[in-house]
This record gives C-alpha cells, structure tokens and sequence, in this order.
C-alpha cells in the first residue's frame, strides 16, 4: 500500500498548477517518465495514444482534463479491468499443499530424503557413471598389475605402472568420448527402449565429462614417463638395463633419444593438439569473452572452437601410430589401441559420411528473410523432400558462403505440419553474425512480413545457398508422452517450445475436424500445456508474435495456457511500474492486445522475492 500511495504522490506532483485537473500533456508526461525507468523505449513513442486512451475513459464529455481523484481511482481499480490468469490451478495448489505436510521435520530425515529424491531423479545418470568409473578402475587395476609383474618395473618402479594404466583408461575414453556426438545413432536410440535407461539428453555433459579425466589420464601418463621413467631408464646400471637389452636393441639409449622416437614425437605433437583443443573449448574462448588484441582475436570465438575440436581428427591417427609403436611390447595382440577405438571411429565416419551425403540431398531454398529485434534472424526455408522431424528437435546449417566445413546447430521453430522449415538465430557469434551480414547484403530489399501461416516469396538471385543436416533428437521431442506439459524458455531458448505448441494447435485443429467428419473422438494424450516465457528484452516478443497470437485467437479450449513474463520492468507493486500497470489492464480491455509485448498474450512482471 505505501509504494502505491508513492505512485499517487507522483500523479499529484504532476498536477503542475495544483488544482485537481490533470490535462492529456501531463498523463502523457507520466506514461513517457515512467516508459523510462523501465527501460521501456518503443512504449514511449506511444505515450500519446495511451494518454489518449486514459482520456477516453475517464473523460466521455471531452473537457480537455480529468480530475485527480478520477486518476487515483482508475489506479486503484486496475485489476478489474484484466483478471490475470494464476500462476498455478487450485488443484495444483492442493497438491503442493498435500506434499508439504509429508516432507520430513527432522534433519536426518531431511538428508535421507534428499538423498532417496536424487536417486530417483538421477539413477540414469548413477548408474552409467559407476558402470564407467568401474571399467577405468578394472583397466587402470589391470595394467597396473601387469607390469608391476614386469622386468623393466625393476628399473622404473611405479612409475611405469601409473603410466601404463592410465594410458589404458584413456584409450577407453578416447574411444567414448566420440560416441555422444554421434548424433544420427543417439537419435536413432531416442526411439527405442534405450530412452528408458542411458540418458541420452546429457550426452553432451558426458562428452565433456570423458574429455576431462582424459586430460588427467594424458597427465599422469605423459608426466610420469618424462619427469620418472625416462630419466631412470637412462640412468640405470648395465646390470638393471640387461633385462631390457633386447627391446632396445642392445643399447641404452639417451634422453634425447628417447623423446625423439616415433612414441616420444607422437606423443608430445598429441599433447600440443590436446592442449590447443581444450583451451579454445572453454566458455571463455568459444563464447568470445575473451578479448585478445588482433590479429590474436582471430583465435577466440566459435570458429576456432569448432577448427580446433577437428584437429582431434589427427591426434587419432596420431594415437594409432604410437600405440604401434611401443618400447616394452613386441607382439601386435598386445597393442590394443585399435581394438579400442577402432568401431567408435568408424561409426563417427560414419555419420559424417551421412551427413556430407543428406546435405547434398537437403539443400533448401530461402524463401524469407527476418531481421527481428533483439539481434535476431529469422529463416524460413523450403522443405526438402521426405524431412520428417518431430518438434523439439533441432537441425545443423551450413551456408558456403562462409565456410564450407562449418555446420550449427539450430532448433526448428516450425512444426512437423507445415510446409516450410524456420529457425530463430540469435547472432552472438562471429558465424552468425556473418550469416546476416551475408543475407542482409546479398539482397537490395527484405520482403514484407507475411502473416502467420503463410510464406512469402522470395527472390532467389543472390541468395546464399544453405544446407540442412537432420533433424536430430533433443530432450523436448517426447511431449507426446505427457498428459500435462510443462514448458519453461528463457529467452532465444523458447524456440523448441514455439513448435510444440504450434503443432499442439495443429493437432487440435485436425482432430476437429476429424470429429466433424466422421463422428468419432479420438483424443489426444496431451490435454493442456502451460508455457513459460521468461526474457529481459520487450522487443524478444515480436520473435513469435504470429504464434502466440493465434494460439490467443484459435484455443478456444483453453488446451494451451502462456505466461509472459518481462524483468526489465519493476515488479508488481513498485511506484514506477504501478501506472504501466494500470494502462497495460485498460488497453488489454479495451483492445485485447498486451502494451508490454505487443501480442494478445498478456505479459507479467515476475516477483523474485516470492
């Protein structure tokens, strides 16, 4: 109540000459101050209209000016005007209220809780990383034991041992580290049984998972033999050398010599490859926080990321020639190396064999342009012959005109129903910042928005060709499983949400009609979704105007249930939002469209303190 007796104090000092009547010049002057402490730039240039508006409410008779206390109680009675949807249905509510009377008081019984919960949620994930810690464990035990049982253990001791079994664990991750981004056979995989027990939506956190303890492997493995090994081989008796005579061809060698055999070479050119491959892989360089001066800058940002993580692709052939070339072991069945990454390297070939081949088959034409607010491009292009996808899952673009060899990885806004594909492409790195200046200054003229649903045409004279490789499986493309959806975005990462609900509507629609036709209700599994839309920019809602308008106009079940929520502005309740308030509830009435996002989809402010 005081921070809206605070708003009323502002509303009378706008009253300049004190005497109850507020004129349209001074409400716009109002609506403008407060547009800018929310940071609220294009509601300013409609301050006038809005000011209008209030006129028109409060002052039927056209006297110029309305009284103070008309003002105040609009204020005061702006809720009426729009009965916001609540953030949850009363059954919910009942049932967080029912779960809060079963959760333990004690402590012990909270840990125990906790405990049992997170088995629950995680056991996907418990029980392949024990199933993978236990291999490392065996393979490291294993080697270990083999050549602590070994003549040449008598001249470099542990070291040996420690070198060799972590030598072993990383030849198995080298070898796993390549099966999560095999993304044809992950997706394959989503569709069968496997869903129920890998989890296939972390394979990208497994993947750096692996990457890691191979870093640690290659450390323990490379240091122990050039800080300990080497330098006690070199340094051992004629008498502790004889037994290992005949592997060195009856002559001990030096130092240098040893680091400049083909396993030392190899070795240490696998270390710089790693070493430039992990370090162009970290969030500061491939999101290019890093801010290096030229030409140096040239190195940071996705691009390098994406050169360097191929460079990998040597440190394999690499690794196979060392492995082939071992100090302390002749016979071939004993160098294992190819055994173990032999099928993971040909089934990642593979797929990038397939997806060299599919490119060339979907090669799309773009049949429209959209530079969106907030640093967004929207593509809509044709659809290639027999490209079935499910929403929720996600396509790699490639354009030539940039780079032959680069693929990203985009999800598709456009549902399975229509007849075009579409992506929203946030330009935050350097590649998408060079597809739109590539499409923005191959063309003389954008085309004019088309409505929701339809496809412009489009000039395809100097238009960038693009190429699609997909689609593949991501976590939200099993919606259909679900009775109740749960959609949460946070700014550009609403876009596979934006296809499920336009296929949800799809579907509702068809089905209808099918009802009309034929008489017979066939439902469908999913009964109602509540979508969350979380951004700080007013002008991210004009990304998917056209969806959230239709849903608004054509959901007349009300199956689909959205929530906008915008935090630039000050929450509910604060003095220099409480009159954008009050104009956001009449203009909605009045019009059914939302000031704060432009949609008929009404827009909230979320509260934090809550």
């Amino acid at each position: 109540m005081s921070l809206l007796l605070t708003c009323l104090e502002s509303i009378s000092r706008a009253d300049s000459n004190e005497d109850g009547r507020i004129t349209r010049n001074e409400i716009q002057e109002l609506i403008m101050l407060s547009a800018s402490a929310n940071k609220l730039s294009q509601l300013k240039e409609q301050a006038e209209e809005y000011a209008a508006l209030i006129m028109e409410e409060l002052d039927p008779e056209n006297l110029g000016y309305i009284e103070l206390w008309q003002l105040e109680t609009l204020l005061l009675q702006r809720d009426e005007y729009m009965d916001y949807s609540k953030p949850l249905s009363m059954t919910s509510v009942g049932k967080t209220q029912n779960l809060s009377s079963i959760r333990p008081k004690n402590v012990l019984s909270k840990i125990a809780f906790a405990i049992r919960c997170s088995i629950v949620e995680n056991w996907q994930r418990t029980w392949i990383l024990l199933l993978w810690v236990l291999a490392m464990g065996v393979l490291f035990s294993w080697k270990f034991y083999q050549y602590k049982n070994k003549a040449a253990f008598k001249v470099m001791g542990y070291c040996l041992a420690t070198a060799k079994g972590a030598a072993e664990t990383v030849k198995l991750n080298m070898a796993l580290i390549l099966l999560p981004v095999c993304r044809n056979t992950i997706t394959w995989l989503r569709s069968t049984r496997a869903r129920l027990f890998i989890p296939f939506d972390d394979n990208i956190n497994f993947h750096k998972m692996v990457a890691c303890v191979i870093a640690v492997g290659v450390i323990l493995h490379a240091g122990n033999h050039l800080i300990c090994d080497f330098p006690r081989l070199v340094h051992s008796t004629p008498e502790e050398f004889a037994p290992l005579a005949s592997l060195f061809h009856n002559k001990k060698p030096t130092y240098g010599e040893l680091v400049t055999s083909i396993e030392g070479i190899t070795g240490i050119i696998m270390v710089v490859f790693l070493i430039i491959a992990y370090t162009l892989a970290t969030n500061r360089f491939r999101r290019n926080i890093v801010r290096l001066p030229p030409p140096l800058n040239r190195i940071a940002g996705f691009n390098a990321f994406w050169y360097a993580h191929h460079l990998t692709g040597l440190v394999y052939v690499l690794l196979f020639i060392h492995g082939s070339f071992l100090f302390l072991v002749q016979k071939w069945y004993q160098k294992t190396t190819w055994m173990y990454i032999s099928v993971p390297l040909l089934l990642y070939t593979a797929e990038r064999s397939l997806r060299t081949c599919r490119s060339e088959y979907f090669s799309v034409k773009t049949l429209k342009v959209l530079v969106l607010p907030g640093n967004v491009l929207r593509l809509i292009m044709s659809k290639p012959q027999g490209f079935n996808y499910e929403s929720g899952q996600y396509i790699f673009l490639q354009c030539a005109a940039i780079s032959p060899f680069e693929w990203h990885p985009f999800s598709l806004t456009s549902a399975p129903g229509d007849d075009y594909l579409s992506v929203h492409i946030r330009m935050v790195g350097d590649w998408t910042q060079e597809l739109k200046k590539v499409f923005t200054e191959s063309v003389n003229s954008l085309p004019e928005r088309a409505k929701f649903g339809q496809v412009a045409k489009y000039d395809q004279d100097g238009v960038p060709r693009l190429f699609v490789d997909g689609p593949y499986g991501a976590p939200a493309q099993d919606y259909k499983n679900y009775d109740v959806l749960l959609l949460v975005g946070l700014g550009i990462g609403a876009t596979p949400f934006i296809s499920i609900l336009t296929d949800l509507l799809n579907n509702a629609r068809a089905e209808e009609q099918m009802n009309c036709i034929n008489g017979k209700k066939k439902s469908l599994k999913t009964t109602r979704a509540h979508f969350y839309w979380i951004t700080r920019e007013p002008g991210s809602f004009e990304w998917f105007k056209g969806v959230m308008d239709e849903v608004a106009e054509m959901d007349l079940k009300g199956q689909i249930e959205m929530h906008n929520y915008l935090t630039s502005v000050y929450e509910e309740g604060d003095a220099r939002s409480t009159l954008l308030k009050m104009v956001q509830a009449l203009n909605h009435a009045k019009t059914g469209v939302d000031i704060l996002s432009g949609t008929r989809v009404r827009c909230k402010v979320p509260c934090f303190r809550n």
